[in-house]
């Protein structure tokens, strides 16, 4: 095994552990975000509520309070009625002082109903910002969830590619890369030999050519140059031959 395999075989055992690593952090998040969602359902069904009983509690001091204005404006009219002689003055402040007794239990539910309100709207505060820290951290924890997964992702293109060139021997290639050189240089120069050798046989016949027009040539000047020593012209030639 080449020290580049080997390489290789120590950096992709560290990536995977890196890898499992993060993976744990990014269930562990998920999990949180599931826990703080359900949480947040809860704090608002929560919230629901006590906004409907500080509602109940406003619409109660409100009745309360419009009660305990009647009782007083009935005490009144008894006592203008008995005043008037519409009625018997001792009834009239029996009566009355009932009505006044009306009115101040009333007016204590006012005073109840009004510290309720008051709490309740306290509870309704608070439950507010814990909510809104809540979201906000919900918002954290999601934002971090998407880098822990981008981290992820990039650890393993990064692996897949690491992986792909650990696989390439510097070594084999730089020798298959010599052994294709020789290869080619060697193709070259027997294409070189080979067209040398057809050069070589052209040339030589074309010199057997050149020389083969020569001889011709010159054996008919010599033929000439006999028949005019002999004094044989065309036509002694053709007596000659008869």
């Amino acid at each position: 095994m080449s020290i580049f395999k080997r390489l290789f075989k120590i950096g992709e055992a560290e990536t995977n552990a890196a890898i499992d690593r993060l993976e744990n952090p990014i269930k562990m998040t998920e999990q949180g975000i599931r826990d703080m969602k359900a949480e947040l359902d809860k704090s608002l069904h929560g919230l629901a509520e006590i906004k409907a009983m500080a509602i109940r509690a406003q619409n109660d001091m409100k009745d309360y309070q419009t009660k305990a204005e009647e009782y007083e404006q009935k005490a009144m009219q008894l006592l203008q009625r008995a005043q008037q002689g519409h009625m018997d003055s001792a009834e009239a402040d029996r009566l009355a002082t009932e009505a006044l007794a009306k009115k101040a239990q009333n007016e204590a539910h006012v005073k109840r109903t009004t510290t309720e309100k008051e709490q309740f709207d306290r509870h309704v505060e608070q439950m507010e910002g814990n909510i809104k820290r809540l979201k906000a951290d919900i918002s954290k924890w999601e934002n971090e969830l998407k880098s822990l997964k981008a981290r992820v992702n990039v650890s393993a293109a990064s692996q897949r590619l690491n992986k792909q060139l650990a696989q390439i021997d510097s070594s084999d290639t730089a020798s298959m890369l010599e052994r294709m050189k020789e290869k080619v240089a060697q193709s070259e120069a027997l294409a070189e030999s080979y067209g040398q050798i057809a050069n070589e046989s052209r040339s030589l016949d074309e010199e057997i050519d050149r020389a083969l027009d020569a001889t011709d040539v010159q054996a008919s000047a010599d033929l000439a140059a006999l028949k005019a020593k002999m004094g044989l012209g065309p036509s002694n030639a053709a007596d000659a031959k008869e």
